[in-house]
């Protein structure tokens, strides 16, 4: 079973996607790492993220701890943002996603193109959405967590900005599949937004209520 979790920066899609994974016994993906990893390969090395060379190049993140808080930054989340409008960085990426989702176990994937273009064939989809300013508030706690200095004001502009590339980019756009069901966490705590997922699941797959 294939389950992809999709939707923009901050919504919880990843804290659901773990849950679900932990709920099914599934591998799990976040595969906005993958687009950090690179992004945090380019900053170390001092590279130009508008020359997708230069990204391409940085794919090479063999050497990148993947609980480096430093992928959490929002210096590596906006240059992700930014080279994963690339061809060639997508291209280089999209196998092992792929690979990942295709295990004879099943897989969790959480993204902004698992239902479109990683794994359409899919047996569950889910959008998860939340309102920018709530997104904001989430992610600069996070950040906060995690020791890294951040302004909410910056935090909303960054993510805003980030929105906008992702739904507006030409290859793979942040989009709800047809087939995936929307869950907006808005006005929902963490438990009740994954017991929300669990059902939506089920239903999918024919054993909800």
């Amino acid at each position: 079973m294939i389950i992809a979790v999709d939707g923009p920066a901050a919504s919880g899609k990843g804290t659901i996607a773990k849950a679900l994974a932990a709920h099914y016994q599934l591998p799990h993906l976040d595969t906005g790492l993958l687009y950090r990893a690179v992004a945090l390969n380019l900053l170390r090395w001092g590279g130009d993220p508008s020359d997708e060379k230069e990204a391409l190049a940085a794919c090479d993140f063999s050497q990148i701890d993947f609980d480096d808080p430093e992928l959490k930054s929002e210096a590596a989340g906006g240059v992700a943002s930014r080279i994963s409008v690339y061809p060639l960085v997508r291209a280089a990426l999209i196998k092992r996603q792929r690979d990942f989702a295709e295990q004879p176990s099943g897989a969790v994937l959480d993204g902004r193109d698992i239902g479109t273009v990683i794994a359409p064939q899919a047996e569950a989809k889910l959008f998860v959405t939340a309102k920018a300013d709530v997104r904001a508030r989430r992610r600069h706690a996070e950040l906060t967590k995690l020791g890294l200095q951040t302004h909410l004001e910056d935090v909303l502009l960054d993510i805003q900005a980030r929105d906008e590339r992702d739904r507006t980019r030409d290859m793979a756009p942040l989009q709800q599949a047809e087939d995936a069901d929307l869950l907006d966490t808005s006005e929902m705590a963490i438990d009740a937004a994954v017991q929300r997922a669990i059902a939506l699941v089920e239903a999918r797959l024919g054993r909800g209520a």
